[in-house]
């Protein structure tokens, strides 16, 4: 076991692990930070996508011991305004285009779309497309998922 101090949310956070330890379980069990899922375990559905230093990255095959300085944004940090009744923009666009349907995926869905926002703010369908595989929605609301990320980017450009 060893002692990890990790910036989560703007936060530094001091936490102890092992240090194979995968993110993922570190921020659900040790932070109590849940809204990042387990999906597959080996980085193929996309459910645990968090950002490190504004890359989506897969915490559930990230170890913690990898992550040193580097800043961990969860759907949980992303969303820092909603006590004052504001979402994020991707949010706001997810519940706009009603894009949930079971709802599982969403947060590494919406993790992965602002990661693409914030480098590209103006995405075409196939920059969509590249930048969402991997991120598996067994509902199958792609198009919706495409039409809230167009929305989100028209949002953020104003």
């Amino acid at each position: 076991m060893a002692s990890y101090t990790v910036n989560v949310n703007n936060q530094s956070l001091t936490v102890n692990a092992e240090p194979d330890t995968p993110l993922l379980w570190v921020l659900r069990d040790e932070l109590n930070l849940t809204g990042t899922k387990f999906g597959c375990g080996v980085a193929l559905c996309g459910s645990c996508t968090v950002h490190l230093d504004g890359n989506s990255v897969r915490s559930c095959t990230t170890t913690i011991s990898s992550v040193g300085t580097k800043k961990v944004t969860t759907i949980e940090g992303i969303s820092a305004g909603a006590a004052e009744g504001k979402l994020h923009p991707v949010q706001q666009a997810w519940m706009d285009e009603n894009v949930p349907q079971c709802g599982y995926c969403q947060t590494g869905q919406i993790m992965s779309a602002i990661a693409l926002l914030e480098k590209n703010p103006n995405p075409s369908d196939s920059d969509i497309d590249t930048a969402m595989a991997g991120n598996i929605c067994r509902c199958g609301t792609y198009e919706r998922i495409r039409k809230a990320i167009k929305k989100a980017a028209k949002t953020t450009a104003q």
